[in-house]
């Protein structure tokens, strides 16, 4: 595994840095627009390198285990080049939905499927085979692209994944669970030398080749790990980019907007705004979900009803707190007291 480990790192390294290199032959470049962080021309797609280190790595070092999971690793790779065409030439909401929903059917050759949705009062709700793909499919779907939306600032995809990833680790260690390890593990590696060109400021951006991919790899850790733990806290162990959607997405359809419009609207927007500084509101993401996950993990084994209660309060006070209304309304009130 130690030499799984090192190659992964040292493969992600050459190929990143091969494509800030080559970006522009490739025209692999994010150009700044309106709801840019950045200034300037930078390389992206890096998804390309640090997935590719992992899948390579497999194949040359642990066939066996790749043969194993051949379904998973085949859908990993399919994701990532949906992606990577989207950085070139942009795919359309349909057509990221479609190609999701396909490898999610895939990957549930595996074992992949959300089959129950937790104990409640004494009570499992089992899901029927038809209706857990379907929740499968539909849950896939939403954490990826959740993950994708948090991708705004530099590092902080990278950085929650890692977080995530390294909870998933430690469940799969416990329950010496081979694939959650392997998964795990050579993400963390091929991210961390990722960083070493994302961290602020960037000299490339993971693309859509790396946000929807490292949202799938998630997405399946998520489901394989409700083999051991409860769904509830498999909801905390993901919560930042769910909490994040779900705000975005509310606050999208009261101003009667597509909900997948794109803004800057997001929880990184909001404390890069406040705090004027890309590595102090990161960092404090970064802190925030690693919280969270060390709370999912300790109420892996706690009543189901009051860990979900706990969620939704939660993401209540998450949705008032960044509900950007309240900014103006205070101003509009004062406004009609003067007149």
């Amino acid at each position: 595994m130690e030499l799984l480990l090192i190659a992964t790192f040292i493969l992600s390294t050459i190929f990143v840095y091969l494509l800030i290199k080559y970006s522009e032959v490739l025209g692999l470049q994010d150009i700044p627009n309106a709801r840019s962080a950045h200034k300037r021309v930078i390389p992206r797609s890096a998804g390309i390198g640090f997935v590719s280190a992992v899948l390579l790595s497999l194949l040359l070092l642990d066939f066996a285990h790749f043969k194993e999971y051949f379904y998973i690793y085949a859908s990993t790779f399919g994701i990532m080049l949906v992606g990577v065409y989207d950085d070139r030439f942009e795919v359309s909401h349909k057509l990221k939905f479609i190609a999701l929903a396909v490898v999610a059917i895939f990957v549930s050759y595996n074992g992949v499927t959300i089959d129950s949705l937790g104990t409640y009062f004494g009570y499992e709700i089992e899901l029927p085979v038809w209706v857990a793909m379907i929740f499968t499919v539909f849950a896939i779907i939403g954490f990826t692209n959740a993950l994708n939306l948090m991708d705004g600032l530099d590092g902080l995809a990278a950085g929650l994944s890692i977080v995530m990833l390294l909870t998933f680790f430690t469940i799969g260690y416990i329950h010496n669970d081979e694939l959650m390890m392997t998964l795990s593990s050579l993400f963390i590696f091929s991210l961390v030398a990722f960083l070493l060109f994302n961290w602020y400021p960037a000299k490339i951006f993971m693309g859509d080749s790396g946000s929807l991919t490292l949202g799938f790899v998630i997405s399946i850790l998520s489901i394989k790990s409700l083999n051991y733990i409860a769904p509830s806290a498999v909801l905390f162990i993901i919560s930042m980019p769910l909490i994040d959607t779900f705000i975005v997405m509310r606050r999208r359809i009261q101003r009667g907007q597509s909900p997948f419009k794109a803004d800057k609207n997001h929880i990184h927007h909001f404390l890069y705004k406040t705090k004027l500084n890309v590595k102090i509101s990161v960092v404090l993401l970064l802190y925030l979900q690693l919280a969270l996950s060390i709370i999912g993990y300790q109420l892996q084994n706690s009543n189901e009803v009051l860990s979900l209660i706990l969620f939704v309060l939660l993401l209540f006070i998450f949705l008032n707190m960044f509900d950007q209304r309240f900014r103006y309304r205070e101003p509009q009130k004062r406004k009609k007291k003067k007149l």
